[in-house]
């Protein structure tokens, strides 16, 4: 239980940085990439990650063993 509720927890925070990055990086350029870009896609993997989570919370518990 433990597992799932660090992954819920991590890819909230992962969300929240790319919200962040996406909505303060617009006017920013670096060389090679702009944060607005790379906040999209850590909003993207952040959410990923925070469904996966809700999912292992959800899930019945394996009692095999």
């Amino acid at each position: 239980m433990a597992s799932a509720r660090k992954t819920l927890f991590t890819g909230s925070l992962t969300f929240v940085a790319g919200l962040a990055l996406w909505l303060f990086g617009l006017d920013e350029e670096i060389v090679i990439f702009t944060p607005s870009k790379i906040g999209v896609v850590l909003m993207v993997l952040g959410g990923l990650e925070t469904l996966y989570g809700v999912y292992k919370l959800k899930r019945p518990e394996d009692t095999a063993g």
